[in-house]
């Protein structure tokens, strides 16, 4: 009986290879019509796919992760393979059904078979995209007598409650591009900056957070006015006066995950389009340092310039010219990304630019529409001193308070510099030696700005007597020629 069922499955093969061969793709496609209809005939079960890519552009489908998300909270416990995924802050390990595995779900007395599947594709590339790893997807099989009930109900059922299991166990994602293959990789978004330890004052952070929650409740009014669902925000400031840090506050204060942009290891504009793209709803994208990544400037350089610069010794500065000149990303294409036709694929995204020179950027790229709200990262106030020292030191009041808030009146200091003070606390200095510590360091800021002027002044008065002098001499040449 095995012989015989072997020759016959041989001989199908056989068959199939000849047909693959010599029969016209027509042909073949016509019969392989014919015989999933005939078999589908006598198949009395339906079967829906979920992809997780399903478009060109590899953007991931929302219905997948409802699916995944809906199957892990309610059936994956009856699986018996299974893929661990670890979590933050000490909760339970997330498990999801393994590669082709199944599980049955139950829905007003109606059975219903999972499947997790996968593919692999057949290139290594999709389109333009680079595929890395194996395309999923999930398989819904039910009978064809409950078709009403799943399509019109059951469906919906999984993707409304997927979607509420995302919202209630979200977990921040901190994202950014990896050079070597164009994709987005991430890690676990654990910064505790919130707006009640940042640095600044009172009324501004006010201002900001009411500004963020008015766009996030905001959808009908964007979408009445025709306007894409998005803000721009420009921080611009010195170092050290808390950009960063003011990003991971939004994002904690409005639960959205963080895409970190480096534009230097962006090809050309399509790889950028196709970025934002990927980008999920409710997120902030970020661009740091938009003056430096690359020739974005007002002031741009001309050809012989750049190639004189690169005549330059410093490994430093050929290094950063070459990633620059490395990437095509052209300003066009970085003002489509903020605000153009594709950056209405998809909606809730704030983009933030960060510069410490905001005069050296493009008006074009800070404008209205582009960046909606321009943030100033100044230098600390008595204000946002009062919060560094409640979180750094548990104090609300001191008597040296008063001297630091005329110090603070009369030079500049950055709150990362006013922290690194604070920060001696942890070596078993009291707060009082906290607070010396600082008023030394401001008074010899102090001293220091009053020296720079100073100096500045000197240098004025000199330039002066130099014009003085070079006027006057002017003058006596012109008389001395009349008089001859």
């Amino acid at each position: 009986m095995f012989a015989q069922y072997g020759s016959a499955i041989g001989g199908l093969v056989l068959v199939q290879a000849m047909l693959q061969q010599y029969c016209p793709s027509e042909i073949r496609d016509l019969l392989e019509r014919y015989f999933h209809k005939g078999v589908s005939f006598f198949d009395p079960y339906i079967e829906i796919s979920f992809h997780e890519f399903p478009g060109k552009y590899m953007k991931r489908s929302e219905a997948f992760t409802a699916i995944q998300n809906y199957l892990t909270e309610n059936a994956a416990s009856r699986a018996k393979r299974l893929n661990a995924d670890s979590v933050k802050d000490n909760r339970p390990l997330i498990l999801t059904m393994a590669d082709h595995e199944q599980v049955t779900d139950e829905y007003h007395g109606v059975q219903i078979t999972w499947y997790a599947n996968k593919t692999v594709p057949a290139t290594t590339t999709f389109s333009f995209y680079p595929v890395t790893q194996n395309l999923r997807y999930y398989t819904l099989k039910f009978h064809r007598r409950d078709r009403k009930l799943i399509t019109q109900s059951y469906i919906d059922h999984v993707l409304t409650e997927g979607k509420a299991i995302v919202s209630r166990n979200r977990q921040l994602k901190l994202y950014t591009n990896d050079p070597q293959d164009s994709m987005w990789i991430h890690a676990l978004f654990k910064h505790p900056a919130t707006f009640e330890t940042l640095a600044m004052h009172p009324d501004k952070k006010r201002e900001i957070m009411n500004d963020l929650t008015k766009f996030t409740e905001g959808k009908e009014y964007y979408a009445k006015i025709g306007k894409a669902w998005k803000r721009g925000y420009l921080l611009y400031g010195p170092p050290g006066t808390g950009k960063s840090t003011m990003i991971a506050a939004m994002a904690n204060f409005l639960n959205y995950n963080v895409y970190d942009l480096e534009l230097t290891a962006v090809k050309d504009n399509t790889e950028l389009r196709r970025l934002l793209i990927e980008t999920s709803s409710k997120s902030i994208i970020v661009i740091e340092d938009i003056d430096c990544s690359l020739d974005l400037t007002g002031q741009r350089k001309k050809a012989e310039e750049e190639e004189y610069d690169m005549d330059d010794d410093d490994p430093v500065k050929k290094m950063t010219r070459t990633e620059k000149k490395s990437s095509k990303v052209t300003l066009s294409g970085l003002l489509n990304f903020i605000d153009g036709i594709w950056s209405a694929c998809g909606g809730e995204r704030i983009i933030v630019f960060t510069t410490n020179h905001v005069d050296k950027l493009d008006p074009a790229l800070i404008r209205s529409g582009r960046m909606d709200k321009h943030i100033e990262m100044s230098y600390c106030c008595f204000e946002a001193f009062k919060v560094l020292a409640r979180n750094y030191l548990d104090i609300e009041h001191h008597p040296l308070f008063e001297t630091i808030s005329r110090l603070f009146g009369e030079t500049d200091m950055t709150p990362a510099d006013v922290a690194e003070n604070l920060l001696s606390k942890s070596d078993g200095k009291d707060a009082e030696a906290c607070l010396g510590n600082l008023i030394q360091a401001l008074e010899a800021a102090k001293k220091k700005d009053e020296e720079e002027a100073r100096l500045e002044a000197k240098r004025e008065r000199r330039e002066k007597r130099l014009k003085w002098w070079r006027e006057t001499t002017k003058k006596a040449k012109r008389m001395l020629k009349k008089g001859n």
